[in-house]
């Protein structure tokens, strides 16, 4: 793959370099640390992965982490998995992301829009208020530090408000959203045993109310460890028997106590997909996520007091609790709860314009979404706020960037970033200070060695590897629940470089240091020895107008053999006949490869996705291998069941 040398789509003006808090920290740790003053960028990434305790000894001082028991060192044992942060600290997340209530109690630490798209400003007096007098409640209610409290809830300041309580108390958070089935819920909460359960009665998406009142009455039945259930009436029904009122725990005016806990001590418990068994339950740490996001947030997102971070994301997805700790930063944050696309495909662009969002995050769906669409957000929104666009859940393709720099506006920072729920961050992707190249992420992020590996080990450039990371960072997992070997994790992502995180990512690192995303390398299409991601031809071909979206696979044979079918879901009048059959082959043999020009085309009714909205392309290959349904894929992590079957009943014709 050439990337010699091509002219960025945007670079930072010297001013903003200036003004980037990154900059001021490189300066700041080249006074007290001995980080390289000059180089910018490339110097103290390099400097932060080959000093690693002194980057994050830098970071915690920046920030004015608070511990109330100082620590030994900053990193005890080194070794992946089992790395030990700051063993002998104590402090509290929430107390941190509480903090600029002292100084900015009556400014918005959050804005609540629903699909009226109207703001509502919840101030950092009120929200501390509400954490206090929760905390206080779930104290009295006996939960203590360790217990689990779950959240069935959507992206409400409730939601906020009850894991920062959570957080007080030294309990481990997790949630999933409403739209997610029983089934579903319970397979990530009954691994994790929660006392308390905070609920809503139902939610609006698309215009339509949601009631969800039943799946609450089963959650309660079969989650027997649950002591309180929380009422939180977002529909205006009456709390069941037996639960509490919402407004009664949060009437106190009481200021929250923050229970000091080790650095290790668990906050939340967040879920993969579990599209092929049980999710795993990742259990990440309070001082881990708080210095991980603090960077992330802090340095390479560029948040402060003055912004304000609009995510669209759900509570199902890391990207909630990321955007939660924006909180951290002293920034408001955005909370949209509704349809990413009601009552218009520009819905997210008005909810932008609205809040003054300065940092707006969004998915590359969308983005490809609203291109598609013909939505024109700068000539119909005032987004003269918006410093920067960001894109996760797929790699935005070429075509996005552009449109971004085309319809919103020239001098636009478009971050592209890569991460995962493992690490519930960014592996690579923002970086204010540095040029943004069409279709690459800007850069690793600081303290993370990230590199591409040939599949003997070895580092590769400008050629398509595994994505890996070959040192510690404060935010992987410090277990998966219920794993007391620690078999499942190791096997998760140490099983084929000892000691070194494979991510499951094909990447390729050019030799300016950004980052290009090619797709998930379990699914990876190995046509006579050429490899290629997914994402690859997902964005060739989606750029037809008559292509709403596709799904390729490549399924080994038997007789040894290969079979690489594309699936492809039509925009609405649009017809599968042999002139696009023909164009959809030649946008795939001219831009991509001829050896990955796909054996069959096949029309679907849909592409099924996972509840965070990824497309679902293993469990499809397994099926189309001849695996039973029921053995290729966990129902409950499906958003539609019933287009597997159509894979299912293939595999059977073919066979």
């Amino acid at each position: 793959m050439s990337t010699a040398n091509p002219q960025p789509l945007w670079q930072p003006d010297p001013q903003r370099i200036a003004q980037a808090r990154i900059t001021g920290f490189q300066s700041w740790a080249a006074e007290h640390h001995r980080a390289p003053a000059e180089g910018g960028y490339p110097a103290l990434h390099r400097w932060s992965v080959d000093h690693l305790d002194t980057f994050w000894q830098a970071v915690t001082e920046y920030f004015d982490v608070r511990f109330s028991t100082p620590y030994a060192r900053v990193l005890g044992n080194r070794a992946m998995p089992g790395a030990e942060w700051f063993p002998g600290a104590r402090l509290n997340y929430a107390e941190h992301a509480l903090r600029a209530a002292d100084t900015r109690a009556d400014e918005p630490a959050l804005l609540y829009v629903d699909e009226t798209h109207e703001p509502r400003p919840v101030t950092w007096s009120e929200l501390r208020r509400q954490v206090g007098s929760l905390a206080a409640e779930l104290r009295a209610l006996g939960v203590r530090p360790g217990d689990r409290v779950s959240g069935y809830l959507p992206n409400v300041p409730q939601a906020v408000a009850a894991l920062l309580a959570t957080a007080a108390v030294g309990a481990v958070w997790t949630s999933c959203a409403p739209d997610f089935g029983a089934r579903s819920v319970l397979d990530r909460f009954q691994q994790v045993e929660p006392v308390v359960l905070f609920t809503v009665d139902g939610y609006r998406y698309g215009g339509k109310e949601h009631d969800r009142r039943e799946t609450v009455a089963e959650l309660r039945r079969e989650l027997p460890t649950l002591r309180a259930v929380v009422h939180i009436p977002l529909l205006g029904t009456p709390a069941p028997e037996g639960a509490l009122d919402w407004s009664a725990l949060t009437a106190a005016d009481t200021r929250p106590e923050f229970e000091q806990v080790p650095f290790d001590h668990p906050l939340w418990v967040l879920y993969s997909s579990g599209t092929t068994g049980l999710p795993k339950a990742i259990v990440q740490s309070q001082g881990g996520i708080l210095v991980e996001h603090l960077k992330q947030l802090g340095l390479h997102c560029d948040l402060g007091p003055e912004d304000r971070f609009f995510w669209y994301t759900s509570t199902g997805w890391m990207m909630w609790n990321f955007l939660v700790s924006g909180l951290l930063t002293g920034t408001t944050i955005v909370l949209y709860d509704g349809s990413p696309g009601y009552p218009d495909t520009g819905a997210q662009w008005r909810v932008a314009e609205r809040t003054g969002a300065t940092l707006y995050g969004t998915s590359a769906a969308y983005v490809m979404a609203c291109r598609k669409a013909g939505v024109h957000p700068s000539r119909d929104f005032d987004l003269s706020r918006v410093k920067c666009v960001a894109t996760t859940g797929s790699p935005l393709p070429p075509d996005g960037f552009r449109w971004l720099h085309d319809e919103v506006r020239e001098d636009l920072w478009i971050a592209s970033v890569s991460g995962g729920t493992d690490v519930c961050s960014c592996f690579a992707g923002a970086v204010p200070t540095l040029p943004v190249y069409t279709g690459e992420l800007q850069a690793a992020g600081l303290g993370t060695d990230l590199q591409a590996w040939d599949p003997g080990g070895r580092p590769v450039i400008d050629e398509v590897g595994e994505l890996v990371v070959t040192n510690p960072m404060p935010s992987m997992p410090i277990r998966f629940w219920n794993d007391p070997e620690g078999s499942r994790y190791h096997e998760s992502y140490f099983d084929t470089y000892p000691g070194v995180w494979r991510h499951g990512d094909w990447i390729t690192v050019t030799a300016r240091g950004t980052v290009i995303i090619h797709g998930r390398s379990d699914s990876t299409l190995n046509r006579q020895g050429v490899r290629m991601g997914s994402a690859d031809i997902y964005e060739v071909v989606e750029r037809l107008p008559e292509i709403k979206e596709s799904l390729v696979i490549g399924v080994e044979q038997p007789d040894g053999g290969y079979w690489m079918p594309l699936f492809v879901h039509l925009a609405p009048g649009a017809v599968l006949d042999e002139s696009l059959l023909n164009r959809i082959k030649q946008a795939i043999r001219e831009q991509l490869s001829p050896r990955h020009v796909p054996d069959e085309v096949i029309e679907v009714p849909g592409v099924p996705h996972t509840l965070t909205g990824k497309r679902i392309e293993v469990p499809v290959k397994r099926l189309l291998q001849g695996a039973p349904l029921e053995k290729a894929v966990n129902p409950g992590s499906i958003d539609n069941l019933d287009l597997l079957t159509y894979f299912e009943d293939l595999a059977r014709k073919r066979a």
